[in-house]
């Protein structure tokens, strides 16, 4: 679960957001700041994984905060939510290295969207890991999303069967074992299972032993 502080000084406002948040899965509010001294405490105290910070605080500016955050939690990600709109304070917040900046007002599903590009993205490079693939850097700079045409051959609806069945199986399974379920090849299976890992929809992991090369295990993380 992905631990979430809420930063905003409208009482209203964070509690709209702290709503998005609490309804996008994987995701849970463990508190809420409404100045940047309350923001800097609780982000000690709760050790969140995500900040959503708004850039106007009555105390000090969330550029400024963004950086004390970061002392306070060395490996903290912040996504700005913020009705500040000049160029140079998007620029600004970009090179203070935020996950993403979305402009108020936003619908839920606009933040939900972020969040869940957040989950699939940084999650690829989670600690568990000591070495990161392409794709998985490709993911965290946008550059693994599904607006790309899918490759040639391929079916939309075998890709949606495919990502149904990881979905469901509750464990990970090889090309062949797909194969089984789906009724398909082990050499399409195995396509459509590569395609999921480098759009960050699905992960893989070597399992070894045995003679020979070891074998791919794809998991969903939808």
């Amino acid at each position: 679960m992905i631990k979430v502080l809420i930063v905003d000084d409208d009482f209203m406002v964070a509690k709209v957001h702290s709503g998005f948040v609490r309804q996008t899965p994987g995701f849970e509010v463990v508190g809420v700041a409404h100045t940047g001294a309350q923001a800097v405490i609780e982000a000690r105290r709760l050790m969140p994984d995500l900040v959503l910070l708004d850039i106007h605080l009555p105390d000090i500016s969330g550029l400024e905060l963004l950086h004390q955050l970061r002392e306070a939690v060395p490996e903290l990600d912040v996504l700005v939510i913020s009705a500040a709109r000049e160029v140079d304070t998007v620029r600004r917040a970009l090179r203070g290295g935020i996950v993403h900046y979305l402009m108020k007002p936003f619908s839920g599903d606009d933040l939900r969207e972020r969040l869940e590009h957040y989950r699939r993205s940084y999650g690829s490079l989670d600690s568990s890991k000591s070495t990161a693939e392409q794709a998985d850097v490709n993911r965290v700079f946008g550059l693994g999303g599904t607006a790309r045409p899918l490759p040639k051959g391929f079916s939309t609806e075998t890709l949606s069967l495919v990502e149904d069945l990881l979905r469901k199986a509750g464990a990970d399974l090889s090309a062949t074992e797909a194969a089984d379920a789906l009724g398909t090849s082990r050499v399409s299976a195995r396509r459509y299972l590569e395609y999921l890992v480098e759009e960050g929809r699905a992960a893989v992991q070597l399992r070894y032993g045995g003679i020979g090369r070891p074998e791919r295990r794809y998991k969903g993380l939808g």
